[in-house]
């Protein structure tokens, strides 16, 4: 009984979506002798033809299926090419007839594809203007150097630490690359959508949930190609520090309550610094002379994405070889090293001791403060080399505001 229940759905799920690809096919089919070989009819006929080939005689049937239906859909291609030269219907045909085989096995799975498929067709004109007017060969460059940085040279990195003092991991590096361009990707989408004056600050807060010091290194290379977003820009590295303070305290939270309680206050003193200094510079850009309409462009610097990530490995070289020279001399020193590179990894390594009950709550303070310190030096250098002087000199304030109220509000608490 439930074998056959289960037949039963998979071809009403093929003739769904035969009826679904073959409806939105019929709208555009036409009329006449000029009119298209394949509608409703058709398609829904052909992926029950998929799910019955399939189930009697399995792939070797739906394969003779899928060879005895690509011959007639040759012929009716070269009838109909004067009129229409595109081979989509031709293409989708076929389609239809494997998601109706797969819909005797998995119909969630080929409904989900049919789905997909219908919207595709559907979507030809705003898909062709989208791709034909809006895209520019700028923007579809950036994208196939995003892509081919994601799915050909990152699997292809190391994924182990090679170097002096063994302190550099390929892989890793790569992922900054990869992160950063993204970063500055998501701007310029949100710069696209929003325009420049509120674009280019919500992707500063965004952005920051990943890396605020990638943010800052993106921001300020925006900001050093296109001086008349300097303001938007800043506004968006200073707003991705709240960003930073926000996620230090969710990696608290998730690994050692007690350390996040001992730094509450100066956690949301610091957040409070950094979200008005922030707000004060979201409300310039929104004043902002800018360009509403962003300026079409490239979507980000792949030179700068090396850059930072040159930088960041020198860092770590730094890091590593001062944690060699000099031993363990103690749990302030080592994350104010690894706080070079990320404050949230040297705040985890702290709050994982006490959490192992190595270390104490109130030893944690001075270590957590060091790493935000010496990672707010990271973001400075990186405000200064990307951004240069101008953006460096408003940035450079909020940075230095948000970690002096920290180290206030701790030393009124505990000292």
């Amino acid at each position: 009984m439930a074998a056959t229940a289960g037949v039963a759905l998979g071809f009403a799920t093929a003739l769904g979506i035969g009826l679904l690809i073959g409806a939105e096919r019929e709208r555009r089919k036409g009329e006449g002798a000029s009119r298209s070989p394949a509608g409703i009819r058709t398609f829904a006929i052909v992926s029950l033809l998929g799910s019955v080939s399939f189930e009697v005689g399995g792939e070797l049937l739906l394969a003779l299926a899928t060879l005895a239906v690509a011959p007639l859909l040759t012929v009716a291609y070269f009838r109909s090419r004067a009129e229409d030269p595109g081979i989509t219907t031709e293409i989708a045909l076929i389609l239809t007839l494997l998601l109706g085989a797969i819909a005797m096995r998995q119909p969630a799975l080929a409904s989900a594809l049919a789905v997909i498929q219908a919207i595709l067709l559907a979507s030809r004109s705003r898909l062709h203007r989208f791709v034909g007017s809006v895209v520019t060969e700028a923007e579809l460059s950036d994208a196939l150097i995003l892509a081919a940085a994601v799915l050909v040279v990152l699997p292809l990195m190391p994924d182990r630490y090679i170097g002096p003092f063994r302190a550099i991991n390929p892989q890793m590096i790569w992922r900054i690359v990869v992160l950063m361009i993204s970063i500055s990707a998501a701007g310029y989408i949100l710069v696209r959508l929003l325009g420049v004056r509120l674009g280019l600050p919500l992707a500063g807060l965004f952005s920051g949930l990943f890396s605020s010091t990638a943010t800052i290194a993106s921001m300020g290379s925006r900001a050093q190609e296109q001086p008349a977003l300097s303001r938007p820009a800043v506004a968006g590295a200073v707003l991705s520090t709240v960003a930073t303070v926000v996620e230090l305290a969710a990696v608290l939270a998730a690994t050692s309550r007690p350390v996040l309680k001992a730094l509450a206050v100066p956690l949301t003193t610091m957040g409070i610094v950094a979200g008005m200094y922030a707000a004060l510079l979201t409300f310039r850009s929104i004043r902002h002379d800018a360009p509403s309409v962003a300026q079409v462009g490239s979507a980000f610097s792949l030179k700068a994405a090396l850059l930072f990530a040159l930088i960041f490995s020198a860092v770590l070289l730094v890091s590593a070889a001062l944690n060699s020279w000099l031993g363990k001399a103690g749990l302030v020193l080592a994350s104010a090293i690894t706080g070079f590179a990320d404050a949230h990894a040297a705040a985890f390594s702290v709050a994982s001791l006490v959490a192992a009950g190595k270390s104490n709550v109130r030893d944690a303070i001075l270590p957590c403060l060091a790493g935000l310190t010496t990672n707010t030096i990271t973001k400075a250098v990186l405000a200064i080399t990307s951004g240069g002087r101008h953006f460096a000199i408003q940035v450079l304030p909020g940075l230095a505001f948000v970690i002096v109220s920290g180290w206030l509000t701790a030393a009124f608490l505990y000292l």
